[in-house]
């Protein structure tokens, strides 16, 4: 019975969080890859496009609350998701006609763009404090769990406890089925195959006759849609705050790096590695230990919840020394 006890409580504790915090990594880590393997620089206002999409849906939920609208057992936010898209969409193509369009058809080097980005990730967190403010947010709404603690017991006689979140099931559910729609496109569409063309070869896709403007317009719209989902499905699962979003970044870039950038399914992969390196490294294992057996006086806990993130900058500062293509190697949609 320990040892049941003891993987009920790595479930819980380790594997069910990790797994939510990687898919959403894995969605934001998408985003990221496609503008870097497509658009070829890095965009560090990726974050704070999550925190804003992220914004206007919860203004969306709001509104729909208050029409008495909702989902019943789900989160009214699901309702408000294809409005926040779409309005973060419009937001993106501004941002890029207005900005990054005029250093691409200059050819500026990448670093260029990356600064370029620093810029309007700035100009976007700000515009996200001013549309919702700076306070911590919840609004998931509906059901909260679909497995309790007490319903697991009273199921098992168990005395550890195990919880599923509607949250959690849901950002695993939507995750795979954006990931699978993500690379059916790419792999199937025309439009997808015309992306990849461009990402491989920008001179020879244009001779062959694919309209760069539209691919770079796609990317755009792909990456919105990923991030907006990415954030709306943090802000359930945690809560929301400008802040976090910022924060965030950082995972994300160590998931896209660790996968290979430029390379999706390197940036679902490195999602969860990274996920479970910082859910493992920062969780107090003297419960696990005293059911098998081993009695102790310390948390055996390597680092405390506050250094989450300084997992996520190992990994990065590691896989760039050793493996600076990543495991998937990069380069390549």
């Amino acid at each position: 019975m320990d040892i049941l006890n003891a993987l009920v409580a790595i479930l819980n504790f380790v594997v069910i969080p990790a797994a939510a915090y990687g898919a959403q990594l894995a969605l934001g880590a998408l985003g990221v890859t496609l503008i870097y393997g497509i658009l070829r620089f890095s965009n560090f206002a990726h974050g704070d496009t999550m925190a804003f999409g992220t914004a206007l849906v919860i203004l969306v939920t709001w509104g729909l609350q208050a029409l008495g609208i909702s989902l019943g057992p789900l989160p009214t936010a699901l309702l408000a998701l294809p409005i926040g898209i779409a309005l973060t969409s419009v937001l993106v193509l501004g941002v890029d006609r207005a900005v990054y369009r005029f250093y691409r058809r200059k050819r500026s080097a990448p670093i260029i763009l990356v600064m370029a980005s620093v810029g309007v990730m700035f100009i976007m967190n700000g515009l996200t404090r001013l549309v919702i403010g700076v306070d911590e947010i919840r609004f998931d709404d509906g059901a909260r769990f679909l497995i309790s603690v007490q319903q697991f017991r009273a199921w098992t006689g168990l005395s550890e406890g195990l919880s599923l979140r509607v949250s959690q099931a849901l950002t695993l559910v939507v995750t795979a089925l954006a990931c699978w729609a993500l690379f059916r496109f790419l792999n199937r569409s025309r439009a997808g195959k015309a992306m990849r063309a461009y990402s491989d070869n920008e001179d020879l896709a244009l001779l062959s006759g694919i309209d760069p403007e539209r691919v770079v317009r796609l990317t755009w719209l792909i990456a919105a849609a990923l991030a907006v989902t990415a954030g709306t499905l943090y802000g359930l699962d945690k809560s929301f705050k400008v802040f976090n979003y910022f924060q965030i970044l950082l995972p994300i870039f160590a998931a896209s790096i660790v996968g290979g950038l430029g390379n999706p399914l390197g940036a679902v992969a490195g999602g969860f590695i990274v996920a479970f390196s910082e859910v493992a490294v920062t969780y107090p294992w003297r419960k696990i230990a005293a059911y098998l057996g081993f009695e102790t006086d310390g948390l055996l806990q390597l680092l405390s919840t506050e250094y989450k993130f300084a997992v996520s900058f190992v990994i990065l500062i590691v896989v760039l020394l050793f493996r600076p293509t990543g495991l998937f190697r990069g380069k390549s949609v």
